[in-house]
């Protein structure tokens, strides 16, 4: 596998470490099953694309397309808590409807950025290769957002979260709002996914509808995957293993695609995937088993 190669794995990995964020959240920490990010991903991008192909600022058009993913989690919410549709349906329900408004958002399937400035051109000037800028600046990212993450789940409205996934009756005697607590939940899990969509158009050079498709799946495997390879015992840990898995996953698409002997292509891409996530499920029962097993002993 070449350096670029290896960058590019690491780039994507780290933009999918924001989507893991996103799944950690409703996936683990609300226990709630969302398939809007398969539709919020291509929303933040979108959005941003559409507004800086306008003439508006790469900033503007990014805080935009976060405010949009936000949005469309609190839609999700809301057709499970107030129209009582079942959590797993109302986010595919979602996810629909979001095709066809990132149709609308950008008037045609897909969008260029090509020649247009985006929150990567200025870093240009450092004088640095492409291909070593957008890996560094999106190290700065996931170290901001999840600092801020792990700030807000020890937080007491990040407690009163992680209570009402664990246990909402319990949480509700408390005096907690439950509601409110999904409903923030999920506009924070969309949020970050949208924010990961708009710099994936950003870094990419486009946007396009079809760019969220097996979103979910990626999210679902970085999670996994991190809670399989390290400890999740505290917040920190949890957090962190959501951006390890995710870079270890695309490291490893990128190392089956590229390897010659193993004979794979890019369309054997959803293969590869449901190998690897098949994997992660099933290793924590493979380690929990041995350790059995050496007790027995």
């Amino acid at each position: 596998m070449s350096l670029i190669a290896f960058l590019g794995a690491i780039e994507t990995g780290l933009l999918f470490g924001l989507v893991a964020f996103g799944v950690f959240i409703s996936f683990r920490v609300l226990d709630f099953p969302d398939l809007t990010v398969d539709g919020s991903f291509p929303l933040g991008a979108a959005v941003s694309a559409s507004m800086i192909v306008a003439g508006y600022d790469p900033w503007t058009s990014t805080l935009l397309a976060i405010i949009a993913g936000g949005a469309a989690g609190l839609v999700t919410a809301l057709l499970n808590i107030k129209l009582k549709i079942l959590h797993l349906l109302a986010s595919i329900l979602t996810m629909i409807a979001l095709y066809s408004i990132n149709l609308r958002i950008m008037g045609k399937p897909n969008v260029a950025l090509l020649g247009d400035d985006t929150l990567l051109t200025p870093l240009e000037a450092v004088g640095l290769p492409y291909y070593w800028i957008a890996p560094l600046a999106f190290v700065l990212v996931v170290v901001v957002v999840a600092i801020l993450l792990i700030l807000f789940l020890k937080s007491e409205t990040g407690l009163a979260m992680r209570a009402t996934g664990a246990n909402p009756r319990m949480a509700r005697a408390q005096g907690v709002s439950t509601t409110m607590m999904i409903l923030l939940g999920m506009a924070v899990s969309n949020a970050m996914v949208a924010l990961a969509g708009s710099l994936f158009a950003q870094s990419q050079g486009s946007a396009d509808v079809t760019m969220g498709v097996g979103v979910i799946v990626v999210g679902l495997a970085s999670v996994i995957g991190g809670e399989a390879v390290m400890s999740t015992r505290t917040i920190l840990l949890a957090v962190i293993a959501c951006v390890v898995g995710s870079i270890f996953y695309r490291l490893a698409i990128a190392f089956a695609l590229n390897a010659d002997f193993i004979g794979l292509k890019a369309q054997d891409l959803n293969l590869v995937t449901a190998v690897l996530v098949a994997l992660a499920i099933v290793m924590p029962q493979i380690k929990s088993n041995l350790k059995a097993k050496k007790r027995l002993s």
